[in-house]
């Protein structure tokens, strides 16, 4: 069963192979990937990444989660939605493409591993209804329950999908594009979706 590190040098040690992960995972995708890998990568034992890791499945789920956090963190906007809609949007959209756009091959493996294990579709799910659910929670405050009779969870739920699906589109997969959109260039159109969406004179709460 793995464990816990409780020691500096353990703590070090689970760094080292959560950094050979996902440079493995990145390299070679989740279906490729092999435990063997990031030993060779980690240039640790066998025995080592096993103690901390039980197998390829735990190690992916830890990599992605701790994308999860720097990505929510990346996606918190300093500007206040209240004070300037749009700059608020911007910054919280251009955030969390810069990081997509820096894990863009990380993130084409979590995308694909969700087709191959439940885990990682539930794991998906609750990242992105994670960021919702903090959108949703601030309009609210802002007296805005729905758009044009559509709940707004519902919208937000939309909006989230097109960021989602478009850095997926634009990064992840950015050697099948005629063009190369850029992270500034992502932020202003996805920016442009949510403020129209959201506060369009007709969407305002009075």
């Amino acid at each position: 069963m793995a464990v816990e590190p409780t020691t500096p040098k353990g703590l070090r040690t689970r760094g080292t192979i959560l950094a050979a992960a996902r440079q493995v995972f990145s390299e070679v995708g989740y279906v490729e990937a092999r435990m063997s890998d990031v030993v060779n990568a980690s240039g640790l034992s066998m025995g080592a990444v096993y103690r901390y890791f039980e197998n390829k499945e735990d190690l992916f789920a830890q990599v992605i989660a701790d994308l999860h956090e720097l990505l929510f963190e990346a996606s918190r906007s300093p500007v206040s939605l209240q004070e300037d809609p749009y700059a608020a949007l911007f910054e919280a959209n251009r955030g969390y493409l810069a990081l997509y756009h820096e894990n863009r091959d990380l993130m084409r493996a979590f995308v694909e591993s969700t087709a191959m294990e439940p885990r990682f579709l539930t794991i998906w799910w609750n990242m992105r209804e994670r960021h919702v659910d903090r959108f949703v929670a601030v309009v609210r405050r802002l007296g805005m329950t729905e758009l044009d009779g559509i709940d707004a969870r519902t919208a937000a739920q939309a909006m989230a999908s097109l960021v989602e699906q478009s850095a997926y589109t634009w990064f992840a997969h950015h050697a099948l594009n005629d063009t190369e959109v850029s992270v500034e260039e992502a932020a202003r159109l996805v920016t442009r979706a949510w403020h129209l969406t959201f506060f369009a004179p007709d969407n305002r709460p009075t």
